[in-house]
């Protein structure tokens, strides 16, 4: 039983919500049982340690199961040792520490992606969890990140995908007129999400969102630089038929993928 939340053990575990940390390790945190559920399904050998309390531990027989099943051994912990490993106020119980596995360009593309998402510069973890959540309900082969994106192992985009970023190839760091022309290459269009671009309905119409596309999407504030901007294909915006100043940029990358999955769907 680990109860002291002052030991070496929690701290280095605690670590693990700072970005230097995670990136001089390779590892990052999963808290609550959701996210130990989907790693424990989908990745279970990026798990390194398991921490629970014997109550969480008790009531969640799926998990123990899980972990039975991929022997992984738990470490029963007390409530103010979870509490100082955590980011969030009340992990739930269960906390696991797992080993970072970002896809490369070349995975993502030797799989002949159909639909992807590109994130330019997109800095609010919210935001981007949303955005790999959407991805994967979509059915998108890939989430690239470029420029200075947000981390996708801060433990709030963790927690925003809802185990989402289990399930899509996630590319972390890539350079954004790298990644244009390769989807082109590979016979994707490359359509970015702007205020200034044409009506996507039209789009739509046209049979534009029918083909292999890959979004991209900027800077939640200040959308996509001109540079950016210029690398794609085409830009398209979505109607706003209310008084809305505009969309959130997550409501809008949902929308975009959404789309471009009833299209091509619809067109197979």
């Amino acid at each position: 039983m680990l109860e002291n939340p002052r030991s070496p053990r929690v701290r280095a575990v605690s670590k693990l919500t700072k970005r230097s940390a995670r990136n001089e390790s390779g590892l990052f945190l999963l808290e609550g049982p959701q996210a130990v559920r989907e790693a424990l399904q989908f990745r279970s050998d990026s798990i390194v340690d398991l921490y629970a309390t014997p109550a969480a531990w008790e009531r969640h027989a799926d998990l123990r199961e899980g972990a039975d099943r991929n022997r992984i051994s738990v470490t029963l912990a007390s409530e103010a040792v979870l509490d100082a490993m955590a980011d969030t106020v009340t992990p739930q119980g269960v906390i696991a520490v797992a080993k970072q596995w970002p896809a490369t360009l070349d995975e993502v593309f030797a799989a002949r992606p159909v639909l992807l998402a590109v994130c330019e510069q997109v800095r609010d973890p919210g935001n981007l969890g949303t955005i790999i959540r959407a991805a994967d309900a979509a059915g998108a082969d890939g989430v690239i990140l470029t420029g200075k994106t947000v981390d996708p192992y801060n433990p709030k985009v963790v927690r925003s995908t809802t185990g989402s970023l289990f399930h899509v190839p996630i590319v972390v760091g890539a350079d954004v007129a790298d990644v244009m022309s390769r989807c082109r290459e590979a016979g994707l269009t490359t359509i970015a999400a702007d205020v200034k671009g044409e009506d996507l309905l039209e789009a739509r119409s046209a049979g534009v969102l029918a083909q292999p596309t890959a979004w991209l999407f900027g800077n939640e504030a200040r959308g996509l630089e001109d540079e950016a901007l210029a690398l794609a294909d085409r830009a398209l915006k979505l109607p706003i038929y209310g008084r809305a100043e505009s969309l959130n940029l997550a409501t809008a990358a949902s929308v975009c993928l959404y789309e471009s999955a009833f299209a091509q769907r619809t067109k197979s």
